[in-house]
């Protein structure tokens, strides 16, 4: 069984290693080999569990428990997904109020809808917060970039930022209003 729900303190931890291991599988021969051994799920639980404290932001995780994991295993954090009002602008053309953050999922864990439920609720907080459109950036490079496209994702700006010393281009997808994404990860299979 797996499920999402808003994400707890205690659940820093896993999500951090959930950041790790989701950024050094999806990143690999984008990003440099040697940033993404150094990632640390440490650090990355200690910002997740200062977010998951924030008032204004939302947290998700997806939790496998029961057949989904080994008998007699607890449930098992396998994916997540961050959401807020937006912190990156285009000089004074913001695209959207509310942005999504993060999205990740372990590969194990993929195409099972995981990624698709973890949208619709931060969507579905966000429009509850009084947002009414929100975007996401995407690694141009990032094989998954299809899936933002497929549920709806408007491409509306390309930036270049540096990760790891290395120079990588985003690109932003927006949802205006809001309820189209709701609407299109409620219907993607």
């Amino acid at each position: 069984m797996i499920g999402v729900r808003r994400a707890r303190p205690a659940d820093a931890a896993a999500i951090g290693a959930v950041h790790v291991a989701a950024w050094r599988s999806a990143y690999a021969g984008i990003l440099p080999s040697a940033y993404l051994a150094g990632l640390s799920a440490r650090r990355q639980a200690a910002f997740y569990e200062w977010c998951i404290r924030q008032p204004g932001g939302f947290v998700f995780v997806a939790g496998a428990s029961g057949v989904d994991v080994p008998a007699g295993s607890p449930p098992r954090i396998v994916g997540f997904a961050t959401a807020g009002e937006a912190r990156w602008d285009f000089g004074n053309a913001c695209p959207a109020q509310a942005e999504v953050a993060t999205l990740y999922v372990l590969d194990d864990w993929r195409d099972r809808g995981l990624g698709r439920r973890l949208l619709r609720a931060a969507a579905g907080a966000l429009v509850e917060g009084g947002y009414r459109s929100v975007f996401l950036w995407v690694l141009r490079d990032n094989p998954s970039r299809w899936f933002y496209e497929r549920l709806g994702g408007k491409p509306v700006a390309e930036a270049t930022i540096r990760v790891g010393g290395q120079p990588v281009v985003q690109t932003a997808f927006v949802w205006d209003p809001i309820e189209r994404l709701l609407e299109q990860s409620a219907r993607a299979g």
